[in-house]
């Protein structure tokens, strides 16, 4: 009996994944307005209704109920959010999901002989390609330059702008923090919380710009390298791009065919060889610097704005008090956020969030009141 509660256990927790799985896909393929990535979407969604039929299968074969289909809240937001903005936000998050899950169903009993685990592993393989493939104008923008520097929690530009946020709210409750520990009063906390939200927006902007106007120059620098490559040994360049195109895949003459017809045209050749030779988008060009540097003021100024709020509203330890309350609740929030991306508990990675930051904004005000005293005396 233990064994028959412990497997129709495994088979709920499979069905339920398989549902979200199948929610996330019909959301994406609903909004993606290339019809070819659509039908893919479609297509894997359609892999996953077969799967919670099986698995709804072997619940009743194991005598257990069948509950509703519910989608759980975190397939709810990702299919939100590729619904109004748009599948490529989430596409990296759920592609990261399917690969670590790719093997999942290989040791399981239930799904030998069956073509569950091959097509859980095409599905891993499939979001992969896409996510190489399918940038979008994400490439060089600020939620990926900034994802770039969490890579170590992996993802996409979606979870980039979170900890963008992020930036701003620790960075600017830990100097109000300290300004209140220096026993300025409401007045000076609210000019040092706007002070700390334009500095630091102002920083990460110009920041941005010049990180994005830096790899745009250097990225024209190495195509006009190539192209003058390309111009005095055509023929060593090709050599070079039958190389490439047969390490992917293709046969000696295939590659061969498809160099000689890149050749032929001088604009194709240079766009070939910057992306396979350079990994160089030529039409996007490390992204727009403009666009970069206002994401980046943005996303740093919601997050900064939230421990001067009630400064703007109350005054003396009341408004104190009440900055520390909403940022704990930002924190939090921010914390359970994250957790949609990395499937961990919210009351683990929001408590976290939360012990970090306001562990932070105490250190802040210590040494705040340290140099006040110091300063006084």
């Amino acid at each position: 009996m233990t064994d028959d509660r412990a497997a129709a256990a495994r088979y709920l927790e499979n069905w339920q994944g398989e549902v979200d799985s199948a929610a996330e896909y019909r959301a994406m393929a609903a909004a993606e307005p290339d019809p070819r990535l659509a039908r893919v979407y479609a297509n894997l969604g359609a892999m996953e209704e077969a799967h919670i039929a099986f698995w709804e299968q072997r619940l009743r074969d194991a005598g257990a109920p069948v509950p509703p289909r519910r989608v759980s809240w975190r397939s709810r937001v990702l299919s939100a959010i590729a619904r109004r903005l748009g599948p490529d936000l989430v596409l990296a998050t759920i592609a990261a999901k399917e690969d670590v899950d790719q093997n999942f169903y290989v040791t399981q009993p239930e799904t030998a002989g069956t073509r569950m685990p091959a097509q859980e592993r095409w599905h891993a393989k499939v979001l992969g390609q896409l996510v190489r493939s399918q940038p979008r104008g994400l490439d060089g923008s600020f939620l990926a330059r900034l994802e770039g520097r969490h890579r170590s929690v992996g993802g996409n530009a979606l979870r980039a702008a979170v900890l963008g946020a992020n930036d701003g709210l620790c960075s600017n409750l830990s100097l109000v923090m300290g300004a209140a520990g220096a026993s300025v009063d409401s007045h000076g906390l609210l000019v040092t919380g706007v002070a700390g939200l334009l500095a630091g927006a102002c920083s990460m902007a110009l920041g941005e710009w010049v990180s994005v106007t830096s790899s745009r120059e250097l990225a024209q620098r190495e195509i006009r390298i190539e192209t003058g490559e390309l111009t005095e040994d055509p023929a060593g360049e090709g050599d070079e791009l039958k190389l490439i195109y047969e390490a992917k895949g293709l046969s000696s003459t295939e590659a061969d065919t498809m160099v000689r017809h890149l050749l032929a045209d001088r604009s194709s050749a240079i766009d070939a060889l910057a992306r396979e030779e350079l990994g160089i988008d030529p039409s996007q060009l490390g992204g727009s610097p403009g666009e970069a540097a206002v994401s980046s003021f943005v996303l740093f100024a919601i997050g900064a704005l939230v421990p001067i709020l009630p400064l703007l509203v109350a005054r003396g330890p009341v408004a104190l008090a009440a900055s520390a309350v909403v940022s704990a609740l930002g924190l939090f929030g921010i914390g359970a956020a994250i957790t949609i991306f990395t499937g961990a508990p919210v009351w683990r990675s929001g408590g976290r969030q939360l012990l970090l930051g306001l562990a932070a904004a105490g250190v802040t005000f210590g040494l705040g009141r340290l140099l006040g005293l110091t300063l006084r005396s």
